[in-house]
């Protein structure tokens, strides 16, 4: 039996580490809140730990689900952390959506010290990671993704090996390159049926049967419509995301006129407060 260490618990991680407890697998948890973790332990099976340190020691995967770049760094080095203290041959596994660079230096420096590394970002929300139907994009060595597909299994709808270590990352940027131009274009849609006094529902049932379908559509256009936002991605972590994609984009001499444009409307909406309302508030700012 596999032991796993999950580190991050927050509303994506607590679930999915939640998965691998009642899959069956040892399952130890660390959160910068200890609170958290004492919470998760008396919903599932599993054990907390007090230190990083502590909680990888002999782990055979350490899984890691945090908020940034910054956030890795504290994790993984130093002292205290995953890479002077997992064991030789662990995989580590992370799930943080961060930049492409940081997940290439970090597998760098997993392999230096005898570890395996494969960076996973998701896409689904946390209603993906509850219902443990996440769409999972890894870059690393084939070898590594062989040992680590198994585990991934247990929250995954749709899991694939994109490439080396850092091409999850840029999967998943051009994942929140093609959402954030699809709900501003969803958004103008609606508000554009709602000024020209069509029964907007009635315009959704039609369209959504042909090639203006889309996911956004099919779960948001209703609670876009009633001005709901309490649910999904929030806007703040969207910020954070595009930012990547930009700097990215930089980078590799992309052009990305939309998702910029896209991203500024979001700074609009952390202007009026809706910094954790959900990415399909962009219609709020048409009103």
């Amino acid at each position: 039996m596999s032991t796993v260490t999950f580190i991050g618990l927050g509303v994506m991680g607590y679930p999915m580490a939640g998965h691998l407890a009642n899959a069956g697998l040892t399952v130890r948890v660390w959160n910068r809140s200890t609170e958290k973790s004492r919470k998760w332990v008396a919903d599932y099976p599993g054990r907390a730990f007090e230190t990083i340190a502590e909680a990888v020691e002999g782990a055979d995967f350490v899984v890691t689900c945090v908020g940034a770049d910054k956030d890795l760094a504290a994790v993984y080095e130093g002292a205290d952390g995953v890479l002077a203290h997992a064991q030789t041959g662990a995989i580590l596994i992370d799930h943080t959506t961060a930049s492409a660079g940081f997940a290439e230096n970090l597998a760098g420096k997993a392999r230096q010290s005898g570890l395996g590394f494969i960076d996973a970002p998701v896409s689904g929300g946390e209603q993906g990671a509850q219902n443990g139907q996440l769409t999972i994009m890894c870059g690393g060595s084939d070898q590594d993704y062989q040992q680590a597909q198994p585990l991934l299994q247990h929250y995954a709808r749709a899991l694939n090996l994109m490439g080396p270590a850092g091409s999850g990352q840029k999967t998943k940027m051009v994942n929140q390159i093609a959402i954030a131009g699809l709900i501003q274009g969803l958004s103008e849609a609606l508000h554009f049926a709602g000024q020209a006094n069509l029964d907007i529902k009635k315009v959704v049932d039609v369209i959504s049967q042909g090639a203006a379908q889309s996911w956004q559509m099919e779960n948001r256009s209703e609670t876009m419509i009633k001005g709901e936002f309490d649910h999904g991605f929030a806007v703040d972590w969207m910020r954070k995301d595009l930012g990547i994609c930009l700097e990215e984009a930089r980078r590799v001499n992309a052009s990305l006129p939309v998702t910029a444009l896209v991203d500024q409307f979001y700074g609009d909406i952390q202007k009026m407060g809706g910094n954790r309302w959900d990415t399909s508030s962009l219609i709020q700012r048409l009103k």
